[in-house]
């Protein structure tokens, strides 16, 4: 057989062996939809996340939604999300709502958070506050009866006092109310809140007797547009950053973040691929954000759970069980 009927004869052999390699090279590839939704804290995290997982899985969609961790546990609560973005813990009454829909769930720590205090940058008379000083501001009981700077503390302006934050479907109101007032949920009402902390950085950013909080990255992101205020927690004024949120020197407004996977969701190959590019990923892009990066040993504590959570082994592999079925 001469050399180009040989090459004929092979052409067709090629195709079949490169397609073969094709097939198996394109094994890891996954495709589907991914509904994300929750805290707008946690939001910046899993929606860069999602935007680096794009190059390892194009087709798979990842859309990811704010709506506070309050609204977000409803919509996951209800089966409308395979994960909910958190930045607190699931409630009782939430917990009770999955359960009465049949919804398994795990919880996975990604990074930790300051809760800034923040005032206008014109503000002079504003370096620090006491934790005591900013329970007596945001008590329910200061509602229409503490709204000058003088009432708080008498050297301060005889100026009305403008407040802003987070709105009650936020996990970031329900901790800052529980680490300041005392109690979850429970504060004055004759504020200005929002679930979108962009709103609160214009609303802050805009009035000179503005005093707010929202999360430390926020203010990172806009601190060109806001003065910060440190907290005096009884053994001085400590102003939130990278290293005293690490430290716990920041206190009491330093918090973990969390997402939550509901385990049937958590069946799907796109949605495990997709967990565990986000733990492994978490850190970097948690420093890159703004936030804390848990240590590397964390990260991989949670990714553990979570493969055993989703029916594997402790490393992604399949357990012995799965094994045998095959």
């Amino acid at each position: 057989m001469d050399t180009s009927k040989r090459i004929a004869c092979c052409i067709p052999l090629l195709a079949f062996l490169i397609s073969s390699c094709g097939s198996s090279g394109n094994g890891n590839q996954v495709s589907g939809n991914i509904q994300v939704d929750g805290s707008s804290t946690v939001y910046p995290i899993t929606e860069a996340v999602a935007e680096e997982f794009r190059s390892e899985a194009p087709e798979v969609r990842v859309t990811v939604g704010v709506s506070g961790t309050g609204g977000g546990f409803k919509k996951f609560c209800k089966g409308e999300t395979d994960i909910s973005d958190a930045s607190r813990t699931i409630q009782e009454g939430e917990i009770q709502k999955c359960k009465k829909k049949g919804i398994d769930y795990i919880q996975l720590k990604v990074a930790f958070d300051g809760m800034a205090v923040v005032a206008h940058p014109e503000n002079d008379w504003l370096d620090s506050i006491t934790v005591q000083e900013l329970r007596k501001i945001w008590r329910p009981e200061a509602q229409n009866k503490i709204d000058k700077w003088s009432q708080v503390r008498s050297n301060w302006p005889d100026k009305e006092l403008n407040l802003y934050g987070a709105g009650t479907a936020s996990g970031t109101y329900d901790y800052f109310t529980k680490a300041i007032v005392g109690k979850s949920g429970k504060s004055r009402g004759d504020y200005m809140a929002s679930e979108d902390d962009n709103v609160l950085v214009k609303g802050v950013s805009g009035d000179k007797y503005a005093l707010g909080f929202f999360g430390l990255a926020y203010f990172e992101e806009n601190q060109d547009k806001l003065k910060m205020v440190g907290v005096d927690n009884g053994s001085g004024a400590v102003f939130p950053s990278l290293e005293t949120v690490k430290s716990g020197e920041y206190k009491p407004l330093s918090r973990p973040l969390f997402i939550y996977v509901n385990k049937e969701a958590a069946q799907r190959k796109e949605v495990k691929k997709f967990v565990r590019f986000y733990l492994n990923n978490a850190g970097k892009i948690a420093k890159s954000a703004g936030y804390v990066a848990m240590p590397e040993e964390e990260y991989k504590k949670q990714l553990e759970k979570f493969n055993t959570f989703a029916g594997e082994g402790a490393d992604g592999s399949k357990s012995q069980a799965q094994a045998k079925q095959k």
